[in-house]
């Protein structure tokens, strides 16, 4: 039985909940590696002394990315950036050569060939073997150089408008900006910050909304990077809820920092949001998984929905959109999230569905509507495939009963 008590009781629960899930991560990580090397270099024939350098180098892949989050959290930036790298690079290539793979050796035993799965030797020489490899990786690096380019180019700029049963005719064409899963830390910097605040202010919003993942790492190592989030400027406000790697880097502490960078952050709670006469709340909640981190937070819808005028309608910024499945029965009109980042790279969007039905764009239930931004930067690998970032524009239009669908 776990001990019950003060902080440093529940500081011991939460790591002894922790140490399977990282104790299973290992094991996947060293699995999908030595599969990897089985198929890559010993199946393949790889002749020394290449192939004791290739396995050398995937030891040392495999070792990035167990240091970069570590890294990212206790480096600056410059120095953080020589880990970063190459375990981003090594994460993104790995996973389209898993995939890959698994699919040459589905195919394989589909078509009668089911020796494939076994040792070395089983596909019949290693020539064949040696060939499948080499059309194996040269796939994955094409796959990772345009996915590289998808993730690199200016995020787009994307117009929806949203009917709203409820939103006042005062307000039709109200427009919020939202901006989502930025991940600013060791390889998106101040400079994609200036790039994004510049687009965002450009278009002179009624409202920003950023929701969620503002960071990766703690505000001693990145305050500089997001200095320029100090300059988004809109009518009526910029607004920031948590996201899980804001909780990851420290909650507590990046919220006083949004505040310091002119944010109104709204950790369970609401503002009313007054303009042309009309007003709306504007609801924002923590992200659920800051509950794993005692103090640091937690979402509680029933705390930002409790109290307010039910007559007003209310936007809901909630990062991961997971929340919708609740806050659809508790009369809000529209959520705003992020979190999915639209799969990033296909078809990893596939996956995320079978955790989160709402991977990006417009979803409804009854009065409810949902946007899901596929992110404005990226996480980990430094590649997007048939998922490109955005920046979202959000036209709010008071809805036609005649002709509204719902």
């Amino acid at each position: 039985m776990l001990p019950a008590g003060g902080p440093a009781s529940v500081t011991l629960r939460r790591l002894l909940l922790l140490l399977p899930i990282l104790l299973l991560a290992f094991g996947f990580l060293g699995g999908v590696h030595y599969y990897l090397a089985r198929r890559l270099v010993l199946d393949a024939g790889v002749p020394e002394p290449w192939q004791t350098a290739f396995l050398a180098l995937g030891i040392a892949l495999a070792a990035t990315l167990v240091l970069q989050p570590l890294a990212e959290r206790t480096l600056r930036r410059p120095f953080a950036r020589l880990i970063a790298w190459p375990a981003a690079l090594w994460m993104g290539l790995a996973f389209l050569l898993l995939l890959l793979l698994l699919a040459s050796d589905i195919l394989l035993l589909v078509t009668g060939g089911a020796a494939a799965a076994a040792p070395r030797g089983a596909l019949g020489d290693g020539a064949a073997a040696g060939t499948r490899a080499a059309v194996v990786a040269g796939l994955a690096l094409v796959a990772g150089a345009f996915g590289l380019r998808g993730a690199l180019r200016p995020p787009s700029w994307v117009r929806v408008e949203i009917p709203l049963r409820r939103w006042p005719s005062a307000l039709d064409g109200f427009r919020i900006v939202q901006i989502s899963d930025l991940h600013i830390g060791s390889l998106l910097g101040r400079r994609f910050a200036e790039a994004v605040c510049a687009r965002v202010n450009g278009q002179d919003p009624d409202l920003v909304a950023v929701t969620g993942d503002l960071v990766d790492g703690g505000v001693r190592q990145l305050a500089d990077e997001v200095e320029p989030f100090a300059g988004l400027r809109a009518r009526h406000g910029v607004f920031f809820v948590t996201g899980n790697h804001d909780h990851y880097s420290g909650a507590r502490a990046w919220a006083a920092h949004a505040a310091a960078l002119g944010m109104r952050v709204l950790r369970n709670e609401r503002v009313a949001i007054e303009a042309e006469g009309a007003v709306f709340d504007l609801a924002g909640v923590d992200d659920h998984h800051g509950d794993f981190f005692g103090g640091e937070g937690g979402e509680d819808l029933e705390a930002a929905l409790s109290g307010r005028d039910s007559e007003r309608p209310v936007v809901l910024l909630a990062h991961d959109p997971s929340t919708f499945k609740r806050a659809s029965h508790l009369g809000v009109d529209l959520q705003l999230s992020g979190h999915t980042h639209g799969g990033q790279i296909w078809p990893f969007g596939w996956f995320v569905r079978l955790v989160i039905p709402f991977v990006a764009g417009r979803h409804r239930r009854g009065d409810a509507e949902l946007y899901v931004s596929r992110g404005t930067g990226f996480w980990g690998p430094p590649m997007r495939l048939r998922a490109p970032a955005e920046i979202t524009e959000l036209v709010l239009r008071c809805a036609d009963p005649a002709t509204d669908p719902g």
